[in-house]
């Protein structure tokens, strides 16, 4: 059963869409899972979702069981826009998953927000998914040839909504299981599926989370007085106050239920996590693999001195991703460290587009310089990546109005030359400036003084982790899951060939 309001909350969201011309790496997606009777599962994953907040911005929702029927609560926005208390205190049950979304497959509409949800005569099912699979065409074939779906409960007075996503063909296939357990049957689908996921997913009593062989996105486990919790980084766990347990390994399922926890390997590990984690999309405070994602942004950020040391007077981050690798940049190098610029935080995605005239004059809704700061120094700036190049271009010329110098741009991850098929939305590769132009070139592109970025060796020793371990694809082109055709892939593949009946969402009239 899905509830959903259509009304449009107070806006605050922290994407990039104010100018659709400037998208920086659009980050993964958050999951959540909770088993634990006798808590308010519902509020304990409201706010493991407002921990994951980062991961995703465009949709939120939560699903609940009861032990009887699952409830699914899902809207467009950020968990404090979609959720408030009086929809919480509707989700009453003993295990609930939930789910923050940035779309990589599928359009960002209300169908395409998770948990998907699916219900048949054996039991209803609400999936979330971080990550993105690759054989989504595969699926969508595998899905087309289920039998008749004679056994899904007849829900009357319903709008059908077709979902776009792979998740909907995931959730399609675990839901076809007539003679046999949603278990057994996750362990016969799981692995057929090719790419990078992390599901969190729920039927009435039990609660069940999956990791692809390479590992590519974090899931970890965690464990509550009286129940247990699933999440894509531990920082959601301290959030609620659950223990760190491990993290689900590559290739494990995990059921829940009042019989305890079972472990199941659906395929041998071969781990390839996303290096990206690490330089972006993980939040400071997690820990992925044992390493402290701070820890190895201040040792990028070392090293990137190290690497290409440079005389100045100041060195500043690009808040708040570029803060660790700034301040690792100065302790290496000897070099004050500083604010340089000021950052709104309520500003984001906004309704009201500001008119090209407005763009021209150099609308500043996100940055400011701090002038006392910046006026007569010799400046570095630290970042995280350079995409298309319009960012830092604004930010170098910001930095030169107000009375730099000179400027130094300094980066903590080598050329994104490559598009990510895994799970983070970059720009396509002929929008990539790095894959056009050379370092120099790209300085000049975007007015810098100088310009470095860490080398890939540097990056990866910083992660603490052998290089073999790692994804490293949107650096090298080195894709450690063979891509189909180009054909078979992109965000947009299930929106140009399924029909409105094929995945069916529901959705209360």
């Amino acid at each position: 059963m899905l509830r959903a309001s259509w009304s449009r909350p107070g806006d605050g969201r922290l994407s990039d869409s104010l100018d659709p011309q400037d998208l920086g790496p659009q980050d993964a997606c958050g999951v959540f899972g909770v088993w634990a009777p006798g808590e308010d599962v519902a509020k304990l994953t409201y706010f493991g979702l407002y921990a994951l907040q980062h991961r995703g911005q465009e949709s939120a929702g939560i699903a609940v069981s009861n032990g009887r029927q699952i409830l699914v609560y899902k809207d467009m926005g950020l968990v404090s826009q979609a959720f408030d208390e009086t929809t919480l205190a509707s989700l009453k049950g003993h295990l609930a998953v939930g789910h923050c979304r940035y779309s990589t497959t599928g359009s960002s509409v209300w169908q395409n927000a998770q948990p998907t949800f699916r219900p048949t005569a054996d039991g209803s099912i609400a999936l979330g998914h971080n990550g993105n699979l690759i054989n989504t065409a595969d699926l969508m074939a595998q899905v087309a040839a289920l039998p008749s779906a004679t056994d899904e409960l007849d829900i009357h007075a319903r709008n059908l909504e077709a979902s776009t996503n792979d998740t909907g063909l995931v959730t399609a296939l675990l839901a076809h299981h007539p003679d046999t357990s949603l278990e057994q049957r996750a362990l016969d689908v799981l692995p057929t599926l090719e790419g990078a996921y992390c599901f969190v997913w729920m039927n009435e009593d039990t609660l069940y989370a999956a990791r692809d062989p390479q590992g590519i996105r974090p899931l970890v486990l965690g464990r509550l007085e009286r129940g247990w919790v699933v999440a894509s980084e531990d920082a959601a766990l301290a959030t609620i106050g659950a223990s760190v347990v491990r993290e689900v390994e590559p290739g494990e399922l995990l059921v829940i239920d009042e019989n305890g926890l079972r472990s199941h390997r659906f395929a041998e590990p071969a781990p390839k996590g996303c290096v990206f984690e690490y330089v972006y999309l993980a939040r400071p405070d997690a820990t992925i693999s044992g390493r402290s994602v701070h820890e190895a942004r201040v040792e990028m950020g070392r090293r990137l001195a190290r690497e290409f040391p440079v005389d100045a007077e100041l060195v500043m981050p690009v808040p708040e991703s570029g803060t660790p690798a700034a301040a690792g940049y100065a302790e290496e190098s000897g070099i004050p460290f500083g604010q340089g610029f000021v950052k709104n935080a309520y500003v984001g995605r906004t309704f009201i587009q500001p008119s090209q005239s407005l763009r021209q004059l150099g609308i500043r809704l996100k940055l400011n310089a701090l002038e006392h700061m910046i006026r007569g120094r010799r400046i570095v700036v630290v970042d995280d990546s350079i995409v298309r190049g319009n960012t830092q271009r604004a930010q170098v010329r910001m930095l030169r109005e107000a009375g730099a110098l000179e400027v130094h741009v300094r980066i903590s991850s080598p050329p994104v030359k490559w598009p990510c098929f895994y799970g983070i939305d970059f720009a396509t590769r002929a929008e990539l400036i790095a894959n056009g132009l050379d370092v120099d070139e790209i300085a000049a592109s975007i007015g810098a003084d100088s310009l470095g970025y860490i080398s890939l060796e540097g990056m990866v020793e910083s992660t603490g982790r052998p290089a073999s371990s790692l994804c490293t694809a949107c650096f090298t082109g080195s894709y450690p899951i063979p891509l189909p055709d180009e054909a078979l892939l992109g965000k947009h593949l299930l929106e140009s060939s399924l029909t409105a009946e094929a995945l069916p969402v529901l959705n209360n009239p």
